[in-house]
């Protein structure tokens, strides 16, 4: 949405499609899937796709979450080389969720 103010949102709203930018603000990917270490409630880092495929970026890479995009501490050069997600590193992955189910939940409400 032009003019919509950027707000900071958790992991848990992040959804796929959300672009991701480097530190500098440069667009290089987006959302594919947020991971999820549900065993102690972690955010573990996003799955994003590139130009070049599927990518890895640890949580520790993640400076902020917005509405609108992701922001990381990555330069462009280290976007360039992230890593290959692994079968180890997919604990869990957080599936995206529409916003009514979510409202649902919150208000009690069933699907009907």
């Amino acid at each position: 949405m032009p003019g919509a103010p950027d707000h900071r949102i958790a992991y848990t709203a992040l959804q796929p499609g959300t672009p991701v930018q480097t530190s500098d603000g440069y667009d290089f990917a987006t959302v594919q899937a947020v991971l999820v270490d549900e065993k102690v409630s972690v955010f573990d880092g996003i799955v994003v796709e590139t130009a070049e495929g599927a990518r890895f970026v640890d949580a520790d890479q993640v400076a902020s979450i917005y509405t609108t995009h992701v922001r990381t501490t990555l330069s462009r050069e280290q976007a360039r080389n992230l890593a290959l997600p692994e079968a180890s590193t997919l604990i869990d992955v957080k599936p995206p969720r529409s916003m009514a189910a979510r409202l649902g939940r919150m208000f009690g409400r069933r699907k009907l």
